[in-house]
């Protein structure tokens, strides 16, 4: 199946960089990248060119107009952007594991979405990554059990690799914790909901408004937990100024029975052809 994974980012060109090396380095490389920035600054532009130039696959550049925190928006014009017959969600802060790309194909299923977890470096290891360019996908067990005593991170246990088995489907009505830092579905689903609320702006639950609009579409969540984790770089929290808003918009969709985005992914569709 094509598929197509979709990096988040905002001015954040060093720990970009970071994670595009994540993705040269993956152990199954057919799939097309799509970088959704969130209207960055030419240096953004520049990591990208530069990835482009080396890469053995697809890489684009999905740009919007800095107008604040609209994540939602650009997840919608990158998921636009491509004909991808499967989207993986993730963020520019986000390294991946080698088998990332390959744990989510594995797992993809008709009839559900994949949701899975991050590794949290500390800000002093994430200083020295960005800052020495280690490879943290090409890391050992051994050297991520002593990042984890030097509390350079705040887990293991989603290092750990399980295969798919009937344990993946224990919950398939959660929405709680699913994150697009790291979710996956079919592009067939993302449309029959019309993608991410843009309604949505500033930080905070418009990847658990999607989810939950999915789930009533009759999409249910398949753990992709044990096979697929990130490696979560520190950064100072976001502004949290809509926060509530946004908190609010979600409780009303909660008390609905909503399942389209009223202002979503059918704009750019349409605009794409």
């Amino acid at each position: 199946m094509k598929t197509a994974v979709i990096v988040t980012t905002y001015n954040r060109p060093d720990a970009l960089a970071a994670v595009l090396a994540g993705y040269a380095a993956q152990t199954d490389q057919d799939f097309e990248l799509l970088v959704a920035d969130d209207g960055s600054t030419p240096e953004t532009q520049a990591v990208i060119h530069a990835y482009q130039c080396h890469s053995r696959g697809t890489v684009r550049h999905v740009w919007q107009e800095d107008r604040g925190f609209r994540a939602a928006a650009i997840r919608n014009r990158a998921a636009a952007a491509t004909d991808a017959e499967y989207i993986i969600f993730t963020d520019g802060d986000c390294v991946p594991s080698r088998q990332f790309v390959q744990a989510h194909k594995h797992l993809a299923e008709r009839g559900y979405f994949l949701g899975a977890n991050r590794v949290l470096l500390s800000a002093a290891a994430t200083q020295r990554v960005l800052r020495e360019g280690i490879p943290l996908a090409q890391w050992s067990w051994a050297r991520w059990v002593r990042a984890w005593a030097g509390r350079e991170v705040n887990r293991l246990l989603p290092l750990l690799a399980l295969p798919d088995g009937g344990f993946r489907k224990w919950a398939p009505g959660r929405w709680e914790g699913i994150k697009t830092c790291n979710l996956s579905l079919w592009r067939s689903d993302l449309l029959s909901v019309n993608g991410l609320d843009e309604s949505y702006e500033g930080w905070g639950l418009e990847d658990s408004d999607l989810v939950i609009r999915l789930l009533r579409r009759g999409v249910k969540h398949k753990t992709a937990r044990y096979a697929a984790p990130v490696f979560h770089l520190w950064h100072r929290e976001q502004a949290r100024s809509g926060l509530e808003e946004n908190r609010a918009r979600l409780d009303r969709v909660l008390r609905s029975q909503c399942t389209h985005a009223a202002l979503g992914l059918n704009r750019y569709v349409t605009e794409a052809g």
